[in-house]
């Protein structure tokens, strides 16, 4: 049975095998020092948030996000990431956690829940097409140098 709830202090190590795995399947390198202070902030709960989902007590899927203001209705929910061990796949574990987030999202009023994919993620695009609507946006970024 899947078990979806916050992620505690004992979860660490095994959240950062998992994050890692996500931040490696979209073939980025982040420093350590990302990590750090994505648990710390996961761990506050109050501006980014993380729930886990476990299967037979074994942290296998991890989902991150946070909630913002819009300017034409109530706020809105981003599920940032979202990841599973691979083994576990196809076992419900991913439609458990955007479940789980889409409940947090409307016990606090949020209007939404809404995330994006790479276009080549077809796997997990099988599974986002049963449970969402694809609204055909295309995203467009501005990286920023940090500031000293």
């Amino acid at each position: 049975m899947i078990t979806i709830d916050r992620l505690g202090p004992d979860d660490r190590e095994a959240w950062e095998v998992l994050f890692r795995a996500y931040i490696d399947f979209y073939r980025r390198v982040e420093p350590d020092a990302m990590y750090e202070r994505s648990w710390r902030e996961f761990q506050a709960d109050t501006r980014m948030h993380a729930l886990g989902a476990r299967l037979d007590g074994r942290l296998v899927g991890i989902t991150h996000f946070l909630v913002h203001a819009n300017t034409s209705g109530p706020d809105v929910c981003y599920l940032q990431d979202l990841f599973t061990a691979e083994d576990v796949r196809g076992r419900g574990v991913a439609r458990a956690l955007i479940d789980a987030v889409a409940e947090w999202a409307r016990e606090r009023g949020c209007g939404r829940v809404y995330w994006n994919t790479h276009e080549s993620n077809a796997t997990a695009r099988l599974l986002y097409d049963k449970v969402a609507d694809n609204r055909g946006f295309i995203r467009y970024q501005i990286e920023l140098p940090p500031q000293a």
